[in-house]
């Protein structure tokens, strides 16, 4: 057990390449990250990063033991959600609602392996905003909600799902940046793209600019759209700029069609959340969270 807790602060640094973040995931100390990664060092007699100053990256021997850490994890995740699936076999019909960010880049892959791993449950997929989502299951349209935003109702039950960083996005045939970062007063003067209202990521960007002494009202929206691939696809052939989940422009990112404009002392995290009603019954919907959590850690 000893080995697999250094393996688990291993794994975390090589995902953060960042002592601290670590130490904070962890819930650990940062010297005691730091002895951790030292005593695996020593055990394995190789170095796992390479250290410049407050910079680290991965060895090839880390890049080796990284494959292998995130293998032997996923085994132990298959192991006990098996085990625990086990008395829990089922069937039936889970209706789910999903935000559009959730539904077009989060969810497609977690419901393809769901399906293959429960072939006899079927699965209905309802795609709104936020605010339309969880209208949705007070209304008992739908069994279990997967949201973003601070939307908060009493007569709902949240359950963090994934960490997700909302950033600024220029396409890299835009000529109104010319460094890679902007001052938020700078903000009020870039033609923006925006979600609509009732988008749980437009509450969450109004709040974070809120906290940098911006109203969302006094910047130069050129256009509300309804989804993450329309304001993507606007972006791409413009001059403007978008607030997107990363999960939406990963791909544009590779291919260096876009590139992310640092918002200087801004910075806009937030979880997806699953939500289900107080009281519902729970066997479908908390197979599929245990599930969709397991898939995606």
């Amino acid at each position: 057990m000893i080995f697999d807790f250094r393996l688990q602060v291993f794994h975390t640094v090589a995902r953060r390449l960042n002592f601290t973040k670590a130490a904070s995931e962890l819930f650990i100390s940062q010297p005691a990250v730091t002895k951790h990664i030292h005593e695996l060092e020593s055990q394995l007699k190789i170095k796992l990063f390479e250290r410049n100053g407050s910079k680290i990256k991965l060895t090839q021997a880390g890049e080796i033991l990284l494959s292998h850490a995130e293998q032997i994890f996923e085994i132990y995740r298959n192991i006990e959600f098996d085990i625990n699936s086990l008395a829990n076999r089922q069937s039936g019909i889970l209706r789910l609602g999903a935000s559009t960010t959730n539904a077009q880049y989060v969810l497609p892959p977690i419901l393809a392996a769901f399906h293959k791993k429960f072939p006899e449950i079927q699965i209905t997929l309802t795609i709104n905003n936020t605010e339309q989502i969880e209208q949705a299951l007070q209304n008992k349209e739908i069994d279990l909600g997967v949201i973003e935003g601070y939307s908060k109702n009493s007569g709902i039950k949240y359950t963090e799902f994934l960490k997700d960083e909302i950033v600024l996005v220029s396409s890299t045939k835009n000529p109104l940046v010319q460094s890679g970062s902007v001052k938020p007063e700078q903000l009020k003067q870039i033609p923006l793209l925006l979600r609509e209202p009732g988008s749980g990521t437009l509450e969450v960007i109004s709040h974070a600019l809120k906290v940098a002494g911006i109203n969302i009202s006094e910047l130069s929206s050129e256009m509300q759209l309804g989804g993450s691939e329309s304001m993507k696809l606007y972006m791409l052939h413009s001059n403007c700029m978008a607030f997107l989940s990363v999960h939406a422009v990963l791909k544009e990112l590779q291919n260096k069609e876009c590139y992310i404009v640092d918002v200087e002392g801004l910075n806009i995290e937030r979880y997806f959340y699953f939500a289900i009603l107080h009281g519902q019954p729970e066997a479908l919907p908390e197979l599929f969270i245990r599930f969709a959590r397991h898939f995606v850690k």
